[in-house]
């Protein structure tokens, strides 16, 4: 595959703590960049919340839907359960063709 070089400006304080982080994650900036950009093209989307100033105040409102309403209270504290769950196997950061892969194979019986 064809390589290409990407430049950006980012402050100088956060490029030093960030390049301490990596080394200490053991890679270098350029693949740390590398993995965050597979994971939005593997995605399709910002693999974190990226929220305004008032994301407190929205989150609190979410919890007094969830705590007000008996089925989404319900549903929120399953999704809750099948995340711990999925860590818990080691399957959290599988993707859905992994999922699907993993399905078929057990439907053959492998």
């Amino acid at each position: 595959m064809a390589q290409t070089t990407f430049s950006i400006r980012m402050d100088s304080d956060l490029k030093k703590d960030f390049d301490k982080l990596c080394e200490d994650f053991g890679m270098s900036m350029s693949t740390a960049i590398n993995v965050f950009a597979r994971a939005v093209v593997r995605e399709r989307r910002i693999p974190f919340d990226v929220a305004s100033a008032d994301a407190p105040a929205y989150a609190a409102d979410r919890r007094v839907f969830y705590n007000a309403n008996p089925v989404a209270s319900r549903m929120l504290r399953t999704m809750q359960q099948l995340s711990a769950d999925a860590e818990k196997a080691g399957s959290a950061g599988m993707t859905l063709d992994e999922i699907n892969a993993e399905i078929a194979a057990a439907r053959r019986g492998k």
